[in-house]
């Protein structure tokens, strides 16, 4: 049964609205430093989880994780910023710095440029790291430690890189974080406010506190003896998800400025929703009623009906009561008619805030390359009964927009649709 649906303020606004499209994407995940590497990665169905010699030395019982590979900061951070700025930071910098670069948009007028990023967790190894090597001595404390661990750091070192002074804001709606920048940066360009927007999301919390801390909630999968195989979304033998780090970044523009500018465009955002399940601080709603409202809410906001969406960007955690409660919203929505599903985090781990950023990327890539991803590991769908889910290799589908579904602790619902370039 379709849920209800509540009209939205977005449904009142006039038809001519401004469009909002991406001219730039940046990203620094597990699966790759730029969307070329990662859809390579992603398309394989290729696990990044590795082993952690950290993670096992700090006490964590969970021992591997997704991490972004080594890379030089050199052409995007000084030495002297780097004593300033934690690893979230740096990820979430570097991101901008790609798509701000690809974009063409630095030289743009700054009031009319605004910077909105995401993060679940913020400054975690600064804190962590001073803890452990300072014993919480305030004396021993270094001088960066406020600016490392604040929250909206990433978004004010954007700012200040390219001085764009128009809304500078920092979400935070846990693992929903990314996607939540992109939803309200959009709503920024359309309500007139801006004209550009640096959107997207970040987060590297890969420490022993932090999976210690997952761990004893039975939230992380526990398979030490074989990392490459423990993301395994909506498969029958999943028992947990696998901690990623990583940063994605997203320019959004009025269609009419990036027209003008001759700029490339590789997609749309064309409909945002949220909404809180309002019924525990970590578990979803198993029936999945509200997040299934929250999917038809971003569609009719685009204009669409569930119809028109040619694949769904499940968040897909790898968890059971969470790919369960997606797969009953997402039948809920789709009246159990829906189009195929993907999930990137097999093959990413989750990244926490960046996740929903990284996953709008990959729908506009997929939208545009007319495909849908296999999801990693699996092998035994749970959920077939109720979804359809990709599995074993890419499949092929019309070209079509995107729904990418992004949830979080606390209950925060996220969905966003992305429409190909037109």
């Amino acid at each position: 049964m379709t849920p209800q649906r509540h009209p939205s303020p977005a449904r009142a606004w006039p038809s001519e609205r401004p469009r909002v499209v991406v001219t730039g994407i940046g990203v620094k995940t597990p699966a790759g430093l730029t969307m070329a590497e990662v859809m390579r990665t992603v398309l394989a169905a290729r696990s990044t989880a590795a082993p952690q010699d950290d993670l096992a030395e700090g006490g964590s019982p969970v021992h591997f994780a997704c991490r972004v590979p080594e890379f030089d900061l050199d052409p995007y951070i000084t030495r002297r910023e780097r004593r300033q700025i934690d690893r979230p930071v740096e990820l979430a910098l570097c991101a901008a710095v790609d798509a701000v670069e690809q974009a063409g948009v630095s030289g743009l007028p700054s009031e009319r440029v605004g910077v909105h990023l995401g993060t679940g967790i913020g400054g975690l190894p600064t804190m962590e790291s001073n803890v452990r090597e300072n014993h919480a001595d305030p004396t021993r404390m270094p001088v960066h430690s406020v600016p490392r661990t604040m929250n909206n750091s990433a978004a004010a070192r954007v700012a200040m890189r390219y001085g764009f002074r128009g809304s500078c804001v920092t979400y935070s709606t846990a693992c929903a974080s990314g996607a939540t920048a992109i939803g309200e940066a959009a709503r920024r360009i359309q309500y007139g406010e801006l004209d550009v927007a640096v959107a997207g999301g970040f987060d590297a919390a890969v420490t022993a506190f932090m999976l210690t801390g997952f761990s004893r909630m039975r939230a992380l999968s526990t398979r030490n003896d074989a990392p490459e195989l423990a993301s395994r979304p909506f498969d029958a033998r999943r028992d947990g998800f696998v901690m990623g780090e990583g940063a994605a970044v997203l320019v959004l523009e009025r269609r009419e400025s990036a027209l003008s500018r001759g700029a490339h465009i590789f997609g749309e955002v064309a409909g945002y929703a949220t909404n809180a399940d309002a019924h525990h601080i970590v578990a979803p709603h198993t029936e999945g009623t509200v997040a299934a409202a929250c999917m038809a809410e971003a569609v009719a906001d685009a204009g669409l009906t569930p119809a028109d969406i040619g694949q769904i960007n499940a968040h897909g955690t790898s968890t059971p009561a969470n790919d369960s409660a997606e797969a009953a919203a997402i039948h809920r929505c789709f009246d159990g008619q829906a189009p195929p599903v993907t999930a990137v985090k097999g093959v990413t781990g989750h990244l926490m805030g960046g996740s929903g950023a990284l996953e709008a990327a990959v729908s506009l890539v997929c939208a545009e390359r007319r495909i849908v991803p296999p999801v990693a590991n699996l092998t035994e769908p749970s959920e077939a009964d109720r979804i359809d889910v990709a599995f074993g290799a890419p499949r092929s589908v019309d070209r079509a927009p995107v729904l990418s579904n992004s949830f979080g602790f606390g209950g925060q619902n996220v969905c966003l649709v992305l429409l190909p370039a037109t």
